[in-house]
């Protein structure tokens, strides 16, 4: 048998044997302690944990008899259950990693000594992984953070979709199942869940449009009108129309709801002054999705104006004197210089304010909560948009499940519209245009 095959073979039945196989001693003793740490941990908890995982609980918290007096026993934690279940499946697959990799060096160190080739000290394997892994060595730390801080959350949450984790059905006092896909047939099937969820992403896709599209527009617009030469006072008019980005959204908000306000706030004020009626800026249903678009203006233009600004001083000087020299009016060279290398520059970022405006939680709940209520939602109101609504069933109602499955729509409804919009940018098909 070749040495490669042997030392691969006790590697596989416990880590580290092939390493004394290949007289590694002290390689070997490391592989041997992680490895057996591993094996106890497998044995001794892993399997329970992954057992509570599939089960989600067997026993509910319940009152039980003892003698003449009923006491409260407490039961399984549906939930603590699914989320040591998960780090323990995680675990195991780094373990598995390991594992394999102990295989691995095994099975290359026994190679080498099949060719007669010295044989690497601890030491000079320490140096000769530095060397050619040090990117890995460095990933490392970051790499099991993410995973267990990042990609846990993201599995756990969307699990939850799969489960009947809602009001009424709350651990420890009942024990959550798992129901398939149920919430999404019962999200689609179900009148009043399907009507709700239409109207609801209906208006978030309405709103992202236009909130894309004012912003980025107004914003551009502003920018080309303060970047021309005749202009004075630029320092002036940059540092006036940036105050609202430089003030926490939320106070300019909740400020905006109160300028806003039906009864007592001054815009109806100057409205009434004229003579007119007051408007219902945030109980008629029509009006308040005009006050949160309008607020969304307010303080989103100042942020597309800023990167504009940075796009317009890159634009060389030339290309405008050859318009000119051609005969080109104002309107021609901002159609044919200006805004396409303002687009060109600019549109992974329209892209992310898309992105983002479909997610955009603040300037709703702060401006109106998703109100005015809508008698034909489900806990949800005129201007709720999907993460509001989200928010609502999750904090609110306790309908954890559902919540869920309106996250992985969100998530779906985003990554697919970013990565198909983004992939027909010319920013992506021509990177070296500029360079």
């Amino acid at each position: 048998m070749h040495k490669k095959t042997g030392a691969a073979l006790l590697s596989a039945i416990i880590p580290g044997l092939g390493q004394f196989f290949n007289r590694q001693w002290l390689k070997g003793l490391v592989f041997l302690l992680v490895g057996s740490a591993g094996i106890y941990f497998i044995a001794h908890d892993l399997m329970g944990y992954l057992r509570g995982l599939i089960t989600l609980g067997e026993f509910p918290s319940r009152m039980v008899k003892v003698g003449k007096l009923t006491r409260m026993v407490e039961g399984d934690h549906s939930i603590f259950m699914m989320i040591n279940g998960l780090m323990s499946l995680l675990a195991l697959l780094f373990y598995t990693a390991f594992h394999l990799l102990n295989i691995r060096d095994a099975f290359l160190v026994g190679a080498a000594r099949d060719r007669n080739e010295p044989i690497h000290s601890f030491g000079e394997s320490l140096r000769h992984m530095g060397r050619r892994n040090f990117a890995y060595l460095v990933l490392a730390i970051p790499f099991v953070a993410v995973v267990f801080l990042t990609i846990l959350p993201l599995v756990f949450s969307v699990l939850l979709a799969f489960t009947n984790y809602a009001d009424p059905i709350l651990p420890p006092a009942h024990l959550v199942d798992w129901v398939g896909f149920g919430n999404f047939k019962k999200m689609l099937s179900l009148d009043v869940w399907s009507s709700t969820f239409g109207g609801v992403l209906t208006w978030t896709l309405i709103w992202a449009i236009i909130a894309t599209a004012t912003t980025y527009i107004g914003g551009v617009l502003i920018a080309v009108l303060i970047h021309q030469p005749r202009v004075r006072w630029k320092k002036l008019w940059r540092t006036l129309l940036i105050v609202p980005f430089a003030i926490p959204n939320m106070i300019s908000l909740l400020v905006m709801r109160n300028m806003f306000n039906n009864q007592f706030g001054p815009i109806n004020s100057y409205v009434r002054a004229l003579g007119l009626e007051g408007v219902a800026w945030l109980t008629n249903p029509f009006w308040a999705k005009v006050t949160v678009i309008l607020a969304n203006m307010w303080i989103g233009i100042p942020v597309t104006m800023i990167l504009a600004f940075g796009v317009l001083t890159t634009i060389p000087r030339d290309m405008y004197e050859a318009a000119e020299v051609d005969g080109a009016g104002a309107f021609y060279k901002f159609r044919m210089v200006t805004l396409p290398m303002v687009l060109f520059a600019t549109a992974p970022i329209l892209i992310m304010q898309f992105a983002g405006n479909i997610n955009s939680f603040n300037v709703i709940y702060l401006m109106t909560n998703g109100e005015p209520v809508n008698p034909n939602y489900q806990y949800a109101g005129h201007t709720d948009l999907l993460v509001t609504w989200l928010y609502k069933l999750a904090l609110n109602q306790s309908q954890y499940s559902f919540a869920s499955v309106i996250g992985i729509v969100i998530f779906l409804l985003v990554a697919t519209f970013s990565i198909w919009s983004y992939r027909r940018t010319r920013s992506y098909k021509e990177e070296d245009m500029i360079a």
